[in-house]
């Protein structure tokens, strides 16, 4: 898996590529974790180009929830295919992110903040 990162006034994107599996979850958390340290809190994960999400891949958005909440930010997904959306649905996760159509909804969500 590839993970496109790039950062804006108000928040940063990751866009991951492929599949975030248990294989690929380390370096979705790394990346997670970079932006927290360079205390980056508003978090865009792109789902455009997101194959698949296991379990695994699901638990490292979770694992963060908490901390970025704490220090203000949020994550805000976006361009989800039907297959991961439902996926966050059946895990009740939709309910917990914020979920978006486009980039125009993800700047609104965070010029809001």
């Amino acid at each position: 898996m590839q993970i496109r990162e790039t950062r804006h006034d108000t928040y940063s994107t990751l866009a991951p590529v492929g599949d975030l599996d248990a294989n690929s979850s380390m370096q979705m958390d790394d990346a997670i974790q970079q932006q927290i340290d360079s205390e980056t809190y508003n978090l865009h994960i792109d789902c455009a180009e997101l194959e698949y999400i296991s379990s695994a891949g699901l638990g490292v958005f979770i694992s963060f929830m908490e901390e970025l909440e704490n220090a203000g930010g949020k994550f805000v997904f976006s361009n989800m295919a039907d297959n991961i959306l439902q996926v966050f649905k059946l895990l009740g996760l939709e309910s917990l992110v914020t979920v978006v159509n486009d980039r125009a909804e993800v700047e609104k969500e965070y010029l809001h903040e």
